[in-house]
């Protein structure tokens, strides 16, 4: 008997070249490079050019991907854009790209689960290819959240930066006894209890605005550890692995205190832990295919290894999956 499983066949990222440091940031906001590595380990961020939209990042990554996988846009038959900056309210910014890339097949739509959108998309993609709705799947996270932003606002404004990460799944049939691949188990969850803990003040249906990010930091940092710890052994009780299993955490890339306590309570060693967070700030739904895609190029991440990705954000939603590459 066969399984058929959504393996990973190529991964990309992509940064625009405009890079602001803290150091620049303290000239037009009260803060310092001090005050922000301390509290939340960022030193630069990328910020996106003008006339540079979400979906060109998006393209550019996927690109990448493709590139790395050996593959042309033909061959793809379903795109999933993780983002909560879209180039337009509508169309979605997954039909954009795909435009860009010459495909006039298959389908393409955007997810919005803030932070959490790459894994959630990762979860969306695999159930598609699982059920026979897509061969292989681009799955791409993008942010240009540079431009939802109070730039005096400097609880919010240090913490954030653009960017991209492209992933791509591909339907393939393992043989009974062959080694597992590809997505093994994801745990999804949210609650919308949370959600002016860490929201925007702005929308097409209440202001007709893009409106600016609001967080009760605590609050987040509160809540993240635990619902992040949730979600990791939920993926691994599904598969039947354990933490010791773990080749790779790779986490949202949103503070480096949070991605230290929660690789101390699942009882990780930091040597195992990816993290970007100094040089990406927190891309929100690109952060988790940026650090995949640095870890990959690097040479961290081999095949074979068993690699767990996790995010958390506004709604609140968080999520995991587990991944044999």
């Amino acid at each position: 008997m066969t399984r058929v499983r959504s393996i990973v066949r190529g991964v990309g990222g992509y940064l625009p070249q405009k890079v602001l440091t803290n150091a620049e940031l303290a000239k037009t906001v009260d803060t310092s490079d001090e005050w922000i590595q301390q509290r939340v380990g960022i030193k630069q961020r990328h910020i996106a050019a003008e006339g540079e939209f979400t979906s060109d990042l998006a393209v550019a990554a996927a690109r990448k991907a493709l590139d790395n996988a050996g593959l042309t846009p033909d061959d793809i038959d379903l795109i999933v854009v993780a983002t909560t900056t879209p180039d337009y309210t509508f169309p979605a910014a997954a039909t954009l790209v795909q435009m860009k890339l010459g495909i006039h097949h298959g389908l393409a739509f955007d997810i919005q689960a803030v932070c959490s959108g790459f894994v959630y998309a990762v979860a969306t993609a695999d159930s598609y290819i699982k059920n026979g709705l897509a061969n292989r799947a681009l799955v791409i996270g993008a942010e240009t959240f540079s431009r939802l932003l109070d730039w005096t606002d400097r609880g919010t404004c240090v913490l954030f930066g653009d960017g991209a990460g492209a992933m791509i799944l591909e339907k393939t049939e393992l043989a009974e006894g062959e080694p597992e691949r590809g997505v093994l188990a994801s745990a999804l969850r949210s609650d919308g209890r949370h959600w002016d803990k860490l929201y925007v003040d702005g929308g097409p249906s209440t202001t007709g605005t893009t409106g600016h990010v609001h967080m009760q930091g605590p609050e987040v940092f509160r809540h993240a550890v635990g619902k992040i710890t949730d979600v990791v052994y939920s993926a691994l009780e599904k598969s039947g692995y354990s933490v010791d299993d773990l080749d790779w955490f790779v986490p949202h890339q949103a503070n480096r205190r949070i991605i230290d306590g929660a690789g101390a309570k699942l009882g990780l060693p930091p040597e195992k832990v990816v993290i970007t967070v100094d040089r990406h700030a927190n891309t929100s739904a690109a952060s988790v295919p940026l650090a995949l895609s640095v870890a990959l190029a690097d040479g961290r991440i081999k095949p074979g290894d068993l690699v767990m990705l996790e995010a958390m954000g506004g709604g609140f939603t968080w999520g995991a999956s587990l991944i044999r590459w």
